[in-house]
């Protein structure tokens, strides 16, 4: 009938709540996207002599901090295959804090470093071994004790491992000689609850499916959360026409 507004009535009502579903959707992942912040955080390394076989190398990390009420206190770190904990040597780190090799890799640690502030440190490799590139696993423990697990060695994993890349090899170039027993540093002695501590390489694997921290999701958990919101948009607007549908 002309005079019959219903169906007007019907469309311009279903076009104002798929537009309200849009909007919440829209305003849910952005939430969520905000609340975010700390699944960010990693640990980087970077050398100016990123080169396979490269001798006295200085390398260099950046870890970041993701607690907004301890500082960092302690980083322990298992070397990738190929560097000796004897051929490392500390460079440079925050006011007061030391370095101690172990079997597997070594430790700096000291005074906490300012609240939220990274703590950037240094060490010096005798010579990088011929390699494409190099996984430094890393637990980076906070003055309250908590501690993050940066081990993973998928970049795109929850907790990803640093990893240093290298270059080729220049031309003519060699593994230098290994030092012999005698000749190598023996790693600082340290007391039983240190080493009941210090040993990623054993934690590091008990953990690879256990996360530490409270804050931060992975990629795959962000993959979910988006396709659970547009599943849900999905379903509103599936009823919303089938109503329109039946009440025409």
């Amino acid at each position: 009938m002309p005079g019959d507004t219903a169906p007007m009535f019907r469309a311009t009502k279903q076009h104002s709540t798929l537009r309200r579903l849009t909007l919440v959707t829209a305003a849910t992942a952005t939430a969520v996207l905000l609340t975010a912040g700390p699944a960010f955080a990693h640990v980087e390394v970077e050398s100016d002599k990123a080169q396979a076989l490269a001798e006295n190398v200085e390398i260099s990390f950046d870890a970041e901090s993701e607690s907004s009420t301890a500082g960092i206190t302690e980083i322990r770190v298992v070397l990738p295959s190929g560097i000796d904990p004897a051929a490392v040597t500390y460079g440079e780190g925050p006011t007061g804090w030391k370095f101690t090799a172990s079997a597997d890799g070594y430790t700096v640690k000291g005074p906490a470093v300012k609240t939220g502030v990274n703590a950037e440190y240094s060490v010096v490799v005798k010579q990088l071994p011929d390699a494409k590139e190099l996984a430094f696993k890393t637990l980076q423990t906070y003055g309250d004790g908590h501690t993050d697990r940066w081990i993973e060695l998928d970049e795109s994993g929850e907790n990803p491992a640093p990893v240093l890349k290298l270059k080729a090899a220049a031309p003519g170039a060699k593994p230098a000689s290994s030092p012999s027993p005698s000749e190598s540093a023996s790693p600082t002695p340290t007391t039983p609850a240190e080493e009941a501590t210090a040993s990623p390489s054993t934690e590091a694997a008990a953990s690879d499916t256990e996360k530490d921290d409270d804050g931060g999701l992975s990629a795959g958990a962000w993959i979910g959360i988006v396709g659970a919101l547009l599943a849900v948009a999905a379903i509103a607007v599936f009823v919303v026409r089938r109503r329109g549908a039946v009440q025409e």
